[in-house]
């Protein structure tokens, strides 16, 4: 997603400080708990655990890169969710937020899937993976619009 009149350092502590978000994005419940940190910042390496899609996951940053001089913002973690063979999943979320020409920001998220539960999701129309990760982006876009 592209957006005008924002950067990526307004669009960047919405995504950092995971206490917003669940005011922005509906598909995640509002308690994120850090094992090794204190506050609601991710940071490198950070450990943690949230709910979305009705999953518990877990999960570690595995990159973690804010946005300075114009380099993009960048975070990445590995979730996973413990189970048997029905119920197990292991992801790697992205996301990249750069500043382009013109005053405008780029917005991107990524995500893999390996799990019976992700095999499901796929066929399921319409896809709830993309269109919850459509809310994720438009919401961060919005809540950063607002709070200029």
């Amino acid at each position: 997603m592209i957006i005008s009149e924002l950067t990526a350092e307004e669009v960047w502590p919405f995504l950092n400080d995971t206490s917003k978000w669940s005011i922005y994005y509906t598909n995640v419940k509002p308690e994120v708990y850090f094992y090794n940190g204190s506050g609601s910042n991710l940071f490198s390496e950070a450990r943690f655990k949230f709910t979305t899609f009705e999953f518990l996951v877990e999960a570690e940053v595995t990159e973690y890169e804010p946005p300075k001089d114009e380099k993009p913002g960048r975070i990445a973690w590995h979730g996973w969710v413990e189970g048997d063979t029905d119920s197990r999943l292991d992801v790697h979320h992205a996301w990249l937020i750069e500043n382009l020409s013109g005053g405008r920001v780029r917005i991107l998220t990524q995500e893999t899937q390996i799990g019976k539960p992700a095999k499901d999701m796929a066929v399921t129309k319409p896809n709830p993976m993309l269109n919850a990760h459509q809310e994720w982006i438009e919401g961060l876009a919005n809540i950063a619009l607002e709070n200029r």
